[in-house]
């Protein structure tokens, strides 16, 4: 069964994001990361500020065709995330809206701020995801620790 883990309540969504692709990095998961392209874009900058100590290789593929010395690049920022090249079983979503070809992953994490309006379009997807058969795994975020 496909598991979406639902993470809620965070206060700095890109932060977390870049905390949570550092994981999967360290843990040597291939990612695909979706949202809308302004999101996307913001994302790709504070990836490369965020840690003064260490780097996430990561690229940005959006609306353009990438060369393919960047396709085995372990975290893809795309706004289509089935376009995502290589086994890659795990989605981000940091978007605002119901992920395009996630069924091609086995996993999803899902970011929801504690804002009033993401809030409300994390609890339509949560819906949808359950309704499509996603077992949908509740983490509320209570301290965002490094």
């Amino acid at each position: 069964m496909r598991k979406v883990e639902f993470h809620h309540g965070i206060g700095n969504k890109l932060a977390y994001a870049c905390r949570l692709l550092r994981k999967a990095h360290r843990a040597g998961a291939q990612v695909a990361v979706t949202g809308d392209l302004a999101t996307l874009q913001a994302l790709d900058r504070e990836l490369w500020t965020f840690d003064d100590q260490e780097f996430l290789p990561h690229v940005l593929a959006a609306g353009k065709p990438l060369p393919e010395r960047l396709h085995a690049t372990p975290i893809w920022l795309s706004p289509d995330p089935a376009s995502a090249p290589g086994e890659r079983s795990i989605l981000v979503n940091v978007g605002r809206e119901m992920p395009a070809g996630m069924d091609r992953f086995q996993r999803l994490f899902d970011l929801v701020s504690s804002e009033a309006d993401d809030r409300q379009e994390g609890r339509q997807r949560w819906k949808a995801y359950a309704a499509q058969g996603w077992d949908v795994q509740p983490h509320e975020v209570k301290d965002e620790v490094r």
